[in-house]
């Protein structure tokens, strides 16, 4: 069941609107990913120890961002080329309601699942 042009373009515009926020996201917390001081003369080691765990989960956070990017980037791409709601390996319908779940989702359940 293809999508029409109308629900097409909604989708569209929502996943340019998701890779808005998610790289307002990455602008807004690009100091938390910063280097931490290691000058013991103005942080005690407790405080730079919190800070490096900081900066970590931050760090994990905006590679998790950067792959959602790359999904929501693929899912426009795909609808632009007209492929959208197809399975990028075995090229069959993927079901709406995967879809409804994630619409970055690429593949459909069987191959996603490693079924032939």
């Amino acid at each position: 069941m293809a999508l029409s042009d109308d629900e097409l373009k909604a989708l569209r515009q929502s996943l340019v609107e998701r890779l808005k926020t998610l790289k307002t996201a990455s602008t807004d917390t690009a100091a938390n990913r910063k280097p931490v001081e290691l000058d013991q003369t103005t942080v005690g080691r407790l405080s730079r120890m919190d800070a490096m765990q900081q900066q970590a989960m931050a760090l994990a956070s905006e590679n998790a961002r950067n792959v959602d990017v790359q999904r929501v980037q693929a899912a426009i791409a795909r609808i632009d080329k007209g492929d959208y709601g197809y399975c990028t390996v075995c090229d069959e319908e993927i079901a709406p309601k995967r879809l409804a779940v994630d619409p970055t989702i690429p593949t459909c359940i069987k191959c996603a699942s490693g079924g032939e």
